[in-house]
């Protein structure tokens, strides 16, 4: 029982680092995006070398409230908002601003 609990913890632990390396891809990419620009969520996932990690990039967005991350600028493939932990209207307002700043 003590060993598998070793490798349980062994997988966890590379689990862990390896989603915290995503994330800081995930956060690079993001960060490069100009001001009054857009990616799509499956972009950023490619820029990353996870193209089918779309969802993953959605949901570490999602839970970000660094305002150093510019996740408002990453918007759904079908060209629609996307979510945002700040609401859609502010999302689409903070874009609307950039584009005329730009």
């Amino acid at each position: 029982m003590k060993k598998y609990h070793k490798i349980d913890e062994k997988k966890e632990k590379l689990a862990y680092r390896t989603l915290a390396t995503f994330r800081s891809k995930v956060f690079d990419v993001v960060r490069e995006i100009p001001k009054g620009k857009t990616l799509t969520y499956k972009q950023v996932a490619e820029k990353v070398g996870s193209p089918k990690a779309y969802r993953a990039v959605g949901n570490i967005l999602n839970k970000n409230f660094d305002p150093e991350i510019p996740c408002h600028r990453v918007i759904r493939s079908d060209g629609k908002i996307g979510g945002y932990n700040r609401g859609e209207d502010k999302k689409r307002e903070i874009l609307e601003k950039e584009r005329k700043t730009g």
